[in-house]
């Protein structure tokens, strides 16, 4: 329990940020961007053993496979970072071994100093239902893993609150590590920049969960300014296959990187196949002028200019705004 507690700034400092951010990719599994943010996280202060008890922590609750996939990314960041001649700090040991004859009764303790609750034994609900899940989440989560002082006990809340703003369907869970992370420091202030931040780098309707759980103003996901296009293309046929290895390549990327672009959707007429329509949803204006400055916009721009017999681009409105935002919600 030794220097678990700990006074918050008013902001979160650039360590903080790296862990809500890194928490976050790792929720949903994007590992591009993940790869980026552990750069940052290492450049901002962050040690080797801070991160890696941010992605072991992970697994209880986002699943072994998210985790996994995050710590091979992690030590492929670090073998680069090596053979760059970067050699970062590997901090505080991190503790194998927990030696303790009751590791429930430390996890219950434990729980108890998170959530300033006494906790029955076993938990009322789910602990008297599946008595086997509440002596993992004691005796591993909150014994096993909380033990290493590594993290801090808040930002350990950091990390959780982050994945769980991330995962959609787990608002009551949300809400209780909330409460937790309160208990540990962390302000009502700090709560709406992580919001932020999983807007950032995940959408809006997540970071609304926050929102809506300490009483902020949700930010609307149609915007006033969503930008709607749809580009009209016709190929030169002796490219046509090249075209759309590139196009797919780059609407991929923009998808899954950009959180500022939301559809990329590109299609042919099934009578004329050099005619290509893409349609085309931006958050805002903003994340367009930033879409058209990304690497693989740029690759793609340049890569296909010779290829292109004409191009118009028809913006749109739509006639629904408060229903377009289930447009897409069928296809996950």
């Amino acid at each position: 329990m030794n220097a678990q507690q700990k006074t918050s700034a008013q902001d979160l400092n650039p360590k903080e940020q790296s862990l809500v951010k890194i928490s976050a990719l790792t929720a949903t599994g994007n590992l591009t961007n993940l790869k980026i943010q552990l750069n940052a996280g290492l450049d901002s202060g962050l040690t080797i053993n801070e991160i890696k008890e941010t992605l072991v922590q992970l697994y209880a609750y986002c699943g072994f496979p998210r985790s996994l996939n995050a710590l091979n990314t992690f030590k492929t960041v670090l073998d680069e970072r090596k053979a760059k001649g970067i050699n970062d700090v590997e901090g505080k040991k991190i503790i194998v071994e927990n030696n303790v004859d009751d590791k429930y009764e430390q996890g219950r303790k434990t729980l108890e100093t998170l959530t300033k609750t006494q906790q029955s034994k076993p938990a009322p609900g789910f602990g008297e239902f599946a008595p086997r899940v509440d002596t993992f989440l004691k005796e591993h989560l909150f014994a096993d893993i909380f033990v290493s002082d590594v993290l801090s006990y808040q930002q350990r809340e950091l990390v959780t609150i982050s994945a769980l703003a991330s995962i959609s369907g787990v608002e009551g869970q949300l809400q209780s590590h909330i409460g937790m992370g309160k208990n540990t420091g962390i302000t009502e202030h700090q709560l709406e920049q992580l919001a932020d931040l999983i807007q950032q780098s995940v959408d809006i309707t997540q970071a609304n969960t926050i929102r809506k759980i300490i009483g902020k103003p949700a930010v609307p996901v149609i915007k006033s300014d969503m930008m709607v296009r749809i580009s009209e293309i016709e190929i030169i046929p002796e490219y046509i296959e090249q075209y759309k290895a590139i196009l797919k390549e780059e609407s991929s990327a923009s998808v899954n990187i950009e959180p500022g672009v939301i559809a990329i959707f590109p299609m042919y007429q099934k009578e004329d196949p050099m005619q290509i329509r893409i349609i085309e949803i931006y958050a805002d204006k903003n994340a367009y002028q930033s879409h058209l400055q990304t690497p693989h916009f740029q690759h793609y721009k340049t890569s296909t200019l010779k290829m292109v017999k004409s191009l118009k681009l028809v913006d749109m409105d739509s006639i629904d705004k408060e229903t377009m935002k289930e447009v897409f919600q069928k296809l996950k």
